[in-house]
């Protein structure tokens, strides 16, 4: 993809279901060319989030935390305080040819390098579920991405787990993977001595790696 800026909006606690009405207008005006490329960094009160194409089994049977189906790519996740959330507003025929989410991918990860938090990415095989996120090298997934592609411009976007309650991932399938361990910035600072980063710290590492100003 092309190297161009994003203008960088920061917002706190915003309930999903209205972050999503924001986006969409977000998104009709880079159709139309009255806003720049974007980066929303934000949070959300507790929520999970599902598409279309997730499987009823995954979802939790009995739970205090609402479900929301959303129109983005990937299955269900968790989103809630410690947590931070990244939308993306891009018009990808202007910035030319490229995957944006190994885009997204990487930029991530020059992020958390950046705080001393080695991460991957994991290529996925053939016919298998998604791999699409970043990942500890020991294959712990620290941040999910879903977006979603209409009229030649991104919506939806990443979720970085900083602290977060992982325990609210057990009461579901995450990311259509039964098998992942989830883990935070917060628990792998602990496995190196250090405390966990602040969420302003994080904003500031992704927005730089992203070209967001």
């Amino acid at each position: 993809m092309g190297e161009r800026e994003l203008e960088r909006v920061d917002l706190g606690e915003i309930p999903y279901t209205e972050a999503v009405e924001q986006m969409g207008t977000w998104v009709r005006q880079r159709q139309e060319g009255l806003i720049a490329d974007r980066l929303v960094l934000l949070t959300h009160p507790p929520v999970i989030t599902y598409s279309a194409r997730t499987p009823r089994h995954e979802l939790p049977a009995h739970t205090g935390i609402p479900l929301v189906e959303v129109d983005r790519g990937g299955q269900a996740t968790y989103h809630g305080p410690g947590q931070l959330i990244g939308y993306l507003v891009i018009n990808l025929r202007e910035r030319g040819p490229g995957d944006i989410v190994r885009w997204l991918e990487h930029g991530l990860i020059s992020a958390l390098d950046s705080l001393g938090l080695p991460a991957v990415r994991r290529d996925t095989p053939p016919k298998a579920q998604s791999l699409v996120g970043v990942w500890t090298p020991e294959h712990r997934k620290v941040a999910s991405i879903g977006m979603r592609i209409r009229g030649g411009v991104t919506s939806h976007g990443f979720a970085l787990n900083i602290a977060p309650d992982l325990a609210a991932f057990s009461a579901f399938t995450a990311c259509g993977l039964p098998e992942v361990a989830m883990t935070s910035l917060a628990e792998m600072a602990a496995a190196t001595g250090r405390p966990a980063p602040a969420e302003g710290a994080v904003r500031e590492a992704v927005a730089k790696a992203l070209g967001a100003v």
